[in-house]
């Protein structure tokens, strides 16, 4: 293609999160104020496929900065998974004249990017859009913020019923394959015992520590389980199994904590991206996902971000060891 980007696609792929609506907003306002056509294609790949593509103006994207959700729409899509899919959604971009992408979403939004650049050399660039922060190469992921906050707000009403009754509840958050969530609103909320996927759950030591905190009259305990490791139901089983004075309790936050509004950390750092992805395909800085690392723009080359994970480090684990005693 030509090496002037002159008409960009935004999409919104994989599951949804708060502050996706404004990095949107961003993208579309940069690239009209830039003299760029944008378009913005519904439902992710599934959208670029079926040709459900839409020219986006200043007006269109008035008044969402506020709202979660995504204005586009978002889905998974299998058919965008082999070549002909690709080739198809590559066509309908052709015929519009699109010439740069930018995708926010994933992972796995982003392995698609990276496919679809290699193979046609459309310059593509991703935005982390996920609630999970499990990408590495950015401080924080468009979405985490807010979904963390729901999340510290629904335990903290959780344990003043807990207290009023001297319950143990057992909290899951969303993470199937990340701790983050579990983490950050389990140290929040002063959890007495954080499981996350990242770490091998020792049920034994967990057991002995109710045990323990029973003989010292302390009734009340919060245990935050990420959804990737074990589950709420399955740790509450073994507890009421070798607990059985403990009035234990399940609460499942599930979807509850990727809707919302977006807190204005996500709103800002979806406008830092979404503004620094159309400079940098105006500056032919492509085929990278923007994160951002200690408060300033950093770049990754998209087929690093499709292989590279966040990792929990050993000081925040160390942390909730001693905090929760």
């Amino acid at each position: 293609m030509e090496n002037k980007v002159t008409k960009i696609g935004v999409l919104t792929s994989g599951g949804d999160a708060p502050g996706m609506n404004a990095a949107i907003r961003a993208v579309v306002r940069t690239g009209i104020y830039n003299g760029m056509e944008v378009f913005g294609i519904m439902r992710g790949y599934s959208g670029m496929i079926e040709n459900d593509i839409v020219p986006m103006h200043s007006r269109s994207v008035a008044n969402i900065i506020q709202r979660g959700g995504t204005i586009l729409k978002t889905a998974r899509c299998k058919e965008f998974f082999e070549h002909e899919g690709r080739k198809k959604a590559y066509n309908n971009l052709k015929k519009l004249g699109i010439n740069g992408l930018v995708i926010i979403g994933g992972d796995g939004s982003f392995r698609g990017a990276h496919k679809l650049s290699e193979e046609f050399d459309i310059p593509c660039i991703g935005l982390p859009g996920t609630i999970d922060k499990d990408i590495a190469g950015t401080d924080f992921t468009i979405g985490f913020d807010t979904a963390v906050n729901t999340a510290v707000e629904a335990i903290d009403k959780i344990r003043d019923t807990a207290d009023a009754h001297d319950r143990l509840f057992i909290i899951e958050v969303m993470g199937r394959d990340a701790g983050y969530i579990a983490l950050h609103s389990g140290i929040a909320t002063g959890a007495e015992n954080i499981l996350i996927p990242e770490r091998r759950t020792d049920i034994e030591e967990l057991v002995n520590g109710l045990l323990e905190k029973e003989r010292r009259k302390k009734l009340v305990n919060i245990i935050v389980v990420a959804e990737g490791d074990r589950g709420a139901e399955d740790v509450a089983k073994v507890i009421k199994e070798r607990v059985p004075t403990a009035d234990t309790r399940v609460c499942v936050l599930g979807h509850i904590q990727r809707g919302g509004a977006p807190t204005c950390m996500d709103r800002l750092i979806a406008s830092r991206m979404g503004y620094s992805a159309v400079e940098s395909l105006i500056e032919g800085r492509h085929n990278v996902m923007i994160g951002i690392v200690n408060n300033k723009m950093h770049y990754t080359p998209l087929e690093k971000a499709v292989k590279a994970k966040q990792r929990i480090s050993e000081d925040w684990l160390k942390i909730v060891k001693i905090l929760a005693s």
